[in-house]
C-alpha cells in the first residue's frame, strides 16, 4: 500500500511540475517567442541528461536505438507544437485537446469501446465551439499535431523502457529532442541569447522535463500501467487550475465542461483497456495448452 501511495504521490508530482513549468515558459514568449522557450527546455535538458546518464553504445541494440531515436523526434515535437499551442489558446484548453492523444492509445487497447471517444469528441467540441469560431483555428491544429506526437510518445516510451535499462533511454532521446528543436526555432532564437535566459534555460529544463519524466518512470515502477493512466487523465484539470492561478486564465463554463468531458473520457478509456489487458492475461494463464 506504501509503495502505491509513493507512486500515486511521484505521478501527481510530475504533472504539476508539467504544468507549472508550462506556465512559467509563457513568460519567456515575449523574449525569445515560443518556438524559443521551447528550444531554451529542449537544448538545457539535453545538456543536462547527457552529463548525468552518460548514455552508454552497449546499453542498445539497433532496434532499441532506433526506437530511443524516434522517441527523441516524438518528444521535440509535442514540445514545440505544445508550446505554439499555448501561445494561442488558454492552457487548460490546450492540454485537453493534447490528451486526445493518450486518450486514443488507450481507446485502441480498450478495444472498440466507443463511448469513450465519443465523450471525448463531445468534450473538443464544446471547447472549440466551431459554430462560433470562439477558438483559434490555428492553435487548435497545433494543440492536435502535439496530441499525434503524444501518442507516438506513448508507444516508443514503453518500446524503450522494455529493451533499455535505467534511465539510458532518456539519455538519447532527450538530446534528440533538442537537435530537432535546433533545427526548428535554433536559428531564429541563439542569436538572442543572454546569459540570464541560459540560467532561466536550465531552471526550466529542470522542471519540465528532466524531473518530471524521472518521476514518470519512477511511479511506473510502482503502479500499474492503468491506475498510472487514469492518474494522467487528470493533466488538463491540473493546467485549467494553474492556467487559472498563474496566468489569470479563468475558464468560461463551457470549457470547464469540455475539459471534464475529455477528463472523464480518458479515465474510462483507461480503465477498460486496463480491464482488457487483465482479461487477456487471465486467458492466457488458464489456456489448456499454455498459448494465448
Amino acid at each position: 500500500m506504501r509503495t502505491r501511495k509513493t507512486g500515486i504521490a511521484f505521478a501527481v508530482l510530475s504533472m504539476t511540475m508539467v504544468q507549472l513549468g508550462l506556465a512559467v515558459s509563457v513568460g519567456l514568449f515575449d523574449r525569445v517567442g515560443p518556438e524559443g522557450a521551447a528550444w531554451l527546455r529542449l537544448a538545457c535538458a539535453g545538456v543536462i541528461v547527457l552529463v548525468l546518464f552518460r548514455p552508454r553504445p552497449s546499453a542498445f541494440d539497433r532496434n532499441a536505438f532506433l526506437a530511443a531515436v524516434g522517441l527523441g523526434v516524438a518528444t521535440g515535437g509535442v514540445t514545440l507544437l505544445f508550446m505554439a499551442a499555448v501561445a494561442r489558446l488558454p492552457l487548460g484548453t490546450a492540454s485537453a485537446l493534447e490528451f486526445l492523444g493518450p486518450l486514443t492509445v488507450a481507446v485502441l487497447r480498450s478495444r472498440g469501446r466507443l463511448i469513450w471517444p465519443a465523450l471525448a469528441f463531445a468534450g473538443v467540441l464544446i471547447l472549440t465551439q466551431p459554430w462560433h469560431g470562439a477558438v483559434d483555428g490555428v492553435g487548435v491544429l497545433f494543440a492536435l499535431g502535439a496530441a499525434v506526437c503524444w501518442a507516438a510518445y506513448i508507444v516508443l516510451t514503453q518500446h524503450v523502457g522494455s529493451n533499455v535499462t535505467g534511465l539510458q533511454g532518456m539519455g538519447v532521446s532527450l538530446p534528440v529532442a533538442a537537435v530537432v528543436a535546433t533545427v526548428v526555432a535554433g536559428p531564429a532564437t541563439i542569436p538572442v541569447l543572454t546569459w540570464q535566459l541560459v540560467i532561466i534555460g536550465f531552471g526550466l529544463a529542470l522542471l519540465l522535463p528532466v524531473i518530471p519524466f524521472s518521476l514518470e518512470y519512477l511511479a511506473l515502477r510502482r503502479l500499474d500501467a492503468g491506475v498510472f493512466g487514469t492518474l494522467m487523465s487528470l493533466e488538463p484539470a491540473l493546467a485549467l487550475l494553474i492556467g487559472w492561478l498563474l496566468l489569470g486564465q479563468s475558464p468560461s463554463l463551457f470549457q470547464a465542461v469540455g475539459i471534464a468531458c475529455v477528463i472523464a473520457a480518458g479515465a474510462g478509456a483507461e480503465r477498460a483497456a486496463a480491464a482488457h489487458a487483465t482479461g487477456t492475461e487471465e486467458r492466457v494463464v488458464v489456456g489448456p495448452t499454455g498459448m494465448p
